[in-house]
């Protein structure tokens, strides 16, 4: 591969991408998925993306590669990757349903801006405080999400 790199991701960047590719490709071989060129292509959308794709935003992307893919082929694929791990989903009122990859490497969880769709991630788990669950109930995994107004969007509006 050659070494030259855009202006506009630095070396760096383009290091985690790969990761992000390698990384959703290792999640979907363990799930039993062949490795198709359409699904190393959607692995690599959601490397280049710093937050969130709509399903319709995925297969525009999909469909310039691939003409001939359906959109209920995109978004069962999105789902499963969702169920696999590989993508972490969020539920936009304005925006619907998005998706991004997941991060791996520790956890935490996310503030959301209902305007401009920013991230925060925090480390605080509501997990860890004791919680009294009804009927022996066997938490296998969680998510915990904010949503608000972020700081540059409220300093915008002047609220």
């Amino acid at each position: 591969m050659s070494e030259l790199h855009s202006h506009t991701h630095s070396h760096s960047d383009a290091h985690k991408s790969q990761d992000t590719v390698k990384q959703m490709i290792e999640i979907m071989s363990q799930s039993g998925w062949r490795i198709t060129e359409q699904r190393r292509e959607l692995a690599e959308i959601f490397a280049k993306t710093e937050g969130y794709l709509s399903p319709k935003d995925v297969y525009d992307h999909m469909s310039r590669a691939y003409p001939s893919v359906s959109f209920d082929t995109v978004y069962r694929n999105l789902r499963l990757l969702s169920e696999m791990g590989a993508l972490e989903q969020f539920y936009f009122m304005d925006g619907g349903l998005k998706f991004r990859v997941s991060c791996l490497s520790h956890h935490h969880h996310h503030l959301i801006c209902i305007n401009c769709e920013k991230t925060l991630t925090f480390e605080y788990c509501p997990m860890d405080q004791s919680i009294d669950l009804p009927g022996s109930f066997k938490i296998m995994n969680h998510r915990f999400e904010v949503y608000g107004v972020c700081e540059a969007c409220q300093r915008e509006s002047g609220t």
